[in-house]
């Protein structure tokens, strides 16, 4: 492929640049033991996850107006405490717990390859994560972005159109300017419906070591990589 037409690339975050599985079960558990629980917390995290595509499709559909992705995942998170018989955690504390998802931890390869490629392109995030969220974790993850775009700024969440123009927009490119990287194949199909080149890196441990990643090729897919470092040496950094 072609990537000197390429002058940035946008990054979907959750499951793609960081290991939000992981990082929720490791904390549930540090809960657990201080709070003498016994708790599934992979299933937790799980289903944490589940229940914020499925409030966001809420938004999306206009059956809730327009909430920002802290919002959601506290009104899920709200639900799940009943649902695992979680008790006796104060305000403050489920407060912080909510707050993990600014703490994600990334995939080791993610802050080398994301380095590497900033030499040569404006790399930056495409977020369904809010503001705020995307910031406090690209702060405690060390994560090297050039600029943070978030569907927060269009008011409408992938796969809606609107959120993939509005990154163009922002950053004054074409979209086939720009090339969109996720480990999720619907996320890059509704990049490349808005003209943007699309980059597939799978992430296998995204939900555990038991569930098996799909990887066949697709026609909205111009680029395959094992990961961010397989990605900046295919891009040419």
């Amino acid at each position: 492929m072609d990537v000197s037409s390429i002058k940035a690339l946008t990054f979907d975050v959750f499951g793609t640049v960081v290991d939000w599985r992981t990082t929720i079960i490791a904390e549930g558990e540090e809960i657990g033991k201080a709070k003498g629980l016994t708790i599934d917390w992979a299933r937790f995290a799980d289903t944490w996850r589940a229940g914020y595509f499925s409030s966001m499709d809420l938004v999306r559909s206009k059956k809730l107006p327009w909430t920002k992705i802290d919002t959601l995942h506290r009104m899920v998170l709200d639900n799940l405490l009943i649902e695992f018989g979680i008790a006796g955690l104060s305000e403050a504390e489920k407060y912080r717990l909510n707050l993990v998802w600014h703490r994600l931890k990334p995939w080791p390869d993610a802050i080398p390859g994301l380095n590497r490629l900033r030499t040569r392109y404006i790399i930056a995030t495409l977020s369904n994560g809010n503001m705020a969220l995307l910031t406090n974790m690209a702060k405690n993850a060390g994560l090297p972005w050039d600029c943070i775009l978030s569907a927060e700024l269009a008011k409408r969440y992938k796969p809606d159109p609107e959120a993939y123009l509005m990154a163009a927009d922002l950053l004054g490119l074409r979209t086939d300017q720009i090339m969109h990287v996720a480990a999720h194949k619907a996320d890059l199909k509704a990049a490349h419906g808005q003209g943007m080149k699309t980059a597939f890196v799978p992430r296998p441990l995204e939900y555990g070591p038991t569930r098996e990643v799909e990887t066949t090729p697709e026609p909205w897919i111009d680029l395959f990589a094992t990961d961010f470092e397989d990605l900046a040496t295919k891009l040419g950094t």
